[in-house]
């Protein structure tokens, strides 16, 4: 998983409430678990003009013009903005995997649904939960002025706007420690690789028996 610690990034606005999993990624593009690859057929019904199909070339589809991502003042975007309950629907892990592999770094909302947020930080995204007063000064922002960026630091747990502005955000120290040294649940595992591998070789001496079952 990739380490996150101080990103800048132009920012992309979805200015509406509830969105999906089934619009983040939808469930005809989840056949792999390779975690890469989806970043083409994010927002795949808003993107695009066409039907997308499972393992087709995107690359000649007709794109929608007035969908934010297709439009050139946020190409490269790598921090989205967006409303409340973003992530909501079912339990796909597959979001974040599309957020992530398109170029994503950071989602910033009101509010996140549990499980998406959750997954969120196992896989190298980070999401930002503030008031909902200073998500709509954002959305402002960003309209105002093309290119607009914004600097996310981890470590200090702030976002820095262009104009000087200091944004604080909370976040679990455990999740911050995980994301800051790009540790997701094997990796955090394999932290104890020793540890783990003279219980083994101890437990097979002790009781060789449970070893040789298929000998």
């Amino acid at each position: 998983m990739r380490a996150f610690t101080v990103h800048t990034g132009v920012v992309a606005p979805m200015d509406r409430p509830n969105i999906d999993t089934d619009m983040i990624i939808p469930k005809q593009f989840l056949k792999s678990i390779k975690r890469s690859g989806f970043g083409p057929n994010l927002f795949d019904e808003l993107r695009y003009l066409d039907e997308g199909k499972p393992d087709a070339d995107n690359s000649g589809r007709p794109l929608n013009p007035d969908f934010v991502l297709n439009q050139p003042r946020y190409a490269g975007a790598s921090v989205l903005l967006a409303r409340e309950n973003f992530g909501c629907g079912s339990s796909r892990e597959h979001a974040p995997w599309a957020l992530e592999d398109f170029g994503f770094r950071a989602v910033i909302a009101p509010s996140f649904a549990d499980i998406f947020f959750n997954n969120c930080f196992k896989n190298g995204l980070l999401p930002i939960i503030l008031p909902e007063s200073v998500v709509d000064g954002l959305f402002k922002a960003v309209e105002s002025s093309e290119g607009y960026q914004l600097t996310v630091d981890l470590d200090k747990q702030v976002i820095l706007t262009p104009d000087g502005q200091d944004i604080a955000f909370d976040v679990d120290p455990f999740r911050k420690h995980c994301l800051l040294n790009g540790l997701d649940d094997i990796g955090l595992t394999l932290q104890d690789a020793d540890d783990i591998r003279a219980y083994e070789e101890k437990r097979q001496q002790s009781a060789p028996w449970l070893f040789n079952a298929g000998a």
